[in-house]
């Protein structure tokens, strides 16, 4: 190879490389809103978290995984309806199209913590890594809020139990 061709190529994969960062990453272009940790009773060893995913680039991916400090294992789920029943279930990727939002939400998709290390305090915030299908990741610091199941007004009126 030539003092010359050797140059060039050195050049071309300076280039390509150049190209690459300018790109930028897939974490780039993902904006998260309102995220939280659900709180749990003392002794409950799971819980889940919600967020609003908006895929802001022009190419669709997807959230591979998620990860805390707080939980022995993190799992992306999902819920379906299987005989009659809603079930949870581990999902491998949670697609984020381009120019999309993408709710996490309790019945739907969401981030499961399981083997809790720590008390979950309403107020204080959980650290959470989002990784992406190009591998790049977001650091989200997700509030901890205590959920209480609201009945609307007059729903069992006249009802007896």
């Amino acid at each position: 190879m030539t003092y010359f061709n050797r140059f060039s190529l050195i050049g071309l994969f300076l280039i390509a490389i150049g190209q690459t960062a300018v790109a930028g990453s897939v974490a780039d272009g993902i904006m998260v809103e309102d995220p939280y940790v659900r709180a749990v009773p003392p002794g409950q060893p799971n819980s889940a978290s919600f967020m609003v995913l908006h895929n802001k680039g022009d190419k669709g991916s997807a959230l591979m995984s998620a990860s805390t400090p707080a939980a022995d294992v993190v799992e992306l789920h999902t819920h379906t309806m299987e005989e009659g029943m809603m079930r949870m279930r581990k999902v491998e990727k949670i697609d984020l199209p381009a120019g999309e939002v993408v709710k996490l939400q309790p019945g739907g998709l969401h981030v499961m913590l399981i083997g809790l290390k720590q008390k979950l305090v309403p107020d204080e915030k959980l650290s959470l890594t989002l990784t992406f299908a190009d591998g790049s990741s977001l650091q989200v610091d997700a509030p901890v809020r205590k959920l209480q199941m609201k009945m609307k007004q007059g729903d069992h009126q006249g009802h007896m139990h």
